[in-house]
């Protein structure tokens, strides 16, 4: 009988009377890249061959043949002695003809009741479900360095700014807990998505299922899934859980890349409110006193490739019929190429953001600019009784006088400040100081110290 596996130079099968050309061999290959999925492929293996003795499909001599011969390649590619070969294409056959090789005809056994549809399918999810704890983990180290980083910044005052104008007084360890508000549920977003990823598609086969006797919930236990995917045509075919991880990781990246564009002008010598550890930083072939923000700068970019991928993923699933079709094999590299920059962007992130050096006294010259506690004033007259938007109307007139004298609000007397209202007093002057400001937003969300460090103290006991 023709070996399969040593006669693919002439031909794919005995169906076929001529080989794939060698350009069509490259094109349609995708052991460069999938090979990533070896550990998962041999995990997979043998829990398959697991149900196949558990259902008298494989005697117990094919079994621990199999077993051992899987450990030996496992060995092989730790070692980087495996021989990974073009004309078997994928992961999927360059093992499974190494296994054969090893203990001949048990090797070709383990192809019983699966096809390589359902195979690949279920290295993904078995890849993507690890990938996406290590991110979780990542996502947990970035928050807390973020969260220290907050809680040693809980009274540094700087401005708060909407369209890039100085708006009102915050304190930064406040600013920075907004992002550990998004990296939260960014955190949740990937458990969600974890759910839909564990499912175990293998006993699907190519698409119509098998007629041999398997228990797919057996295998499903094995490998650690919380079920079964209900539908075989479903099973190999859709991608949506690839394209939903994707997805959750355009939302961080997103994230990252706000917290990068601060990163960025915050450094800026012109802002002048952080500074950035050395080693985060490089700088210019022709200017020598240049200090630049690479990271938050290329993570920026990074973003943009993450937004890409996730595109490419849609657009490859939107138009293919059930079941499965070649396009499939596009999915791995956007994939592996999005978690490989989401682990590198947060892993650099979470050391970074621990070693941001703060310069206090910038970020309160700034927050004193620009009128920040005008607002504060309009709520003082309102306590005083008067209606907000006619508390509105007085305090933009005291800003106009203001600004022609070149001078803050809290420059002006008492006299001054009452020709804009008869309300105002004496003790108008404690709500118009940066201090003042802050501590009066005291409740839940709010920029008061003590609020900011009640809000860290939830988000330290959240991830414990």
């Amino acid at each position: 009988m023709t070996d399969q596996f040593s006669k693919k130079a002439e031909a794919w099968s005995a169906r076929f009377s001529e080989p794939v050309s060698e350009l069509v061999k490259r094109y349609t290959a995708s052991v460069d890249f999938d090979k990533r999925l070896a550990p998962y492929d041999i995990e997979g293996s043998l829990a398959h061959a697991d149900m196949l003795h558990a259902v008298g499909l494989l005697s117990e001599d094919d079994l621990l043949a199999i077993s051992n011969g899987m450990a030996r390649i496992r060995g092989e590619i730790e070692q980087g002695s495996f021989r990974w070969s073009l004309d078997l294409e994928d992961v999927h056959l360059n093992i499974e003809k190494r296994l054969t090789d090893l203990v001949g005809d048990a090797g070709k056994r383990l192809h019983t009741a699966r096809s390589r549809n359902d195979q690949v399918a279920t290295d993904i999810r078995l890849w993507l479900r690890d990938t996406i704890d290590t991110i979780g983990g990542l996502l947990i180290q970035l928050q807390r360095a973020l969260l220290d980083l907050a809680e040693r910044n809980a009274d540094t005052i700087m401005p708060g700014f909407t369209h890039l104008q100085v708006a009102q007084p915050v304190v930064f360890g406040h600013h920075l807990m907004a992002y550990v508000e998004m990296f939260a549920r960014d955190t949740e977003r990937f458990a969600d998505c974890r759910k839909r990823v564990n499912r175990l598609p293998l006993g699907a086969a190519a698409l119509a299922g098998t007629s041999y006797p398997i228990d797919r919930e057996r295998v499903a236990r094995t490998l650690g899934f919380d079920g079964v995917c209900e539908n075989s045509l479903d099973a190999v075919s859709d991608r949506d859980f690839a394209i939903e991880f994707c997805a959750c990781a355009s939302l961080v990246m997103t994230h990252v890349s706000r917290l990068s564009e601060e990163l960025v002008l915050w450094m800026s010598p012109r802002v002048g409110f952080i500074d950035l550890a050395d080693r985060f930083c490089t700088g210019s072939s022709i200017m020598p006193q240049k200090k630049n923000p690479d990271v938050p700068e290329l993570a920026r970019g990074k973003t943009g490739r993450v937004n890409g991928h996730l595109v490419a993923l849609l657009t490859l699933m939107k138009g293919q019929p059930l079941a499965y079709n070649k396009d499939n094999q596009e999915d791995k590299e956007p994939l592996f190429d999005t978690a490989d920059t989401v682990i590198e962007t947060l892993r650099i992130f979470a050391d970074m953001m621990g070693g941001v050096q703060v310069r206090a006294d910038r970020m309160r010259a700034a927050a004193a600019e620009g009128f920040s506690t005008a607002t504060d004033l309009a709520d003082y007259l309102v306590r005083k009784g008067l209606p907000f938007r006619d508390a509105h109307e007085a305090v933009a007139r005291a800003v106009r006088v203001a600004a022609e004298r070149g001078v803050d609000l809290p420059a002006l007397d008492l006299a001054q400040l009452r020709a804009f209202s008869d309300r105002i007093d004496e003790d108008v002057y404690a709500c118009l100081t940066l201090e003042g400001s802050v501590a009066a937003r005291r409740h839940v969300g709010g920029t008061a110290p003590e609020q900011v460090r009640a809000a860290i103290a939830r988000a330290r006991a959240r991830l414990a």
